[in-house]
């Protein structure tokens, strides 16, 4: 139990709809060792940014327990919540979420200011993650001077300022072409084996090849891998009608 980073125990999150009861997440048990590249799969609507969200503290449960690195996210107010986010986890997201009128280096350097960090600090560590991630020729570039891949490394770099040990990517590759997603996959595959703990939630079936652990999400409930390829497959069926 004690090498598990992540623990969700009975995790359920239940939305309102008009008079339905959508049931996003549905009783998920499950344990993510530290150190791990954990890629959790999921059609759209299985469940499995719900599920991110939640192991975030960007969300709350309607019901079950979340620990990471042995605390109890469930249990925390807004405040404690935010304390700990900021210390522990980055977050990627599918639509990069970056600052349209700051530079590359602005929007790295951005949240460093909520901590409290000298300007000359947040440059310099700011152009240290760019380079890191390929972009330090980029630095002053804006948004709509990069591609797609461009600016989602931007974002990968803007979530290591605070260190974090955690790094939890939603579609990391959704709104990118091939080659730019590999790219990206390849990083995040760099910075778990550089000791981090890397989650991805996706529905592309190419990012299982840099996972150390998969989770397979159906209908907010985990399922195996078989029941998980039958599905798919199902589905593909349907679409082709067949």
């Amino acid at each position: 139990m004690t090498s598990s980073l992540i623990q969700i125990a009975g995790l359920k999150k239940h939305y309102q709809m008009g008079g339905t009861t959508v049931r996003a997440l549905d009783g998920v048990d499950l344990e993510i060792p530290a150190h791990t590249l954990t890629v959790v799969m999921g059609p759209s609507g299985s469940g499995k940014s719900s599920l991110l969200y939640l192991l975030g503290g960007l969300d709350r449960p309607t019901a079950g327990e979340i620990t990471v690195s042995g605390e109890r996210l469930d249990q925390m107010d807004e405040n404690a919540l935010a304390l700990f986010r900021r210390k522990t986890m980055g977050f990627i997201f599918q639509s990069f979420n970056l600052v349209p009128s700051m530079s590359a280096l602005e929007n790295v350097a951005f949240p460093m200011q909520f901590a409290g960090i000298a300007t000359a600090r947040r440059n310099e560590k700011s152009k240290q993650l760019l380079e890191q991630v390929g972009l330090a020729d980029r630095s002053h570039h804006t948004p709509s001077e990069l591609s797609g891949g461009q600016q989602q490394r931007v974002a990968v770099a803007r979530a290591l300022v605070n260190d974090p040990s955690l790094i939890l990517a939603d579609e990391p590759t959704g709104n990118l072409d091939s080659q730019s997603g590999i790219a990206v996959m390849q990083l995040l595959s760099d910075l778990h084996r550089s000791g981090r703990t890397v989650l991805v939630v996706t529905h592309d079936p190419r990012m299982t090849r840099f996972a150390t652990h998969k989770i397979f999400l159906l209908d907010g409930r985990v399922v195996s891998e078989a029941e998980y390829q039958s599905a798919a497959l199902d589905a593909m069926q349907v679409s082709h009608g067949g």
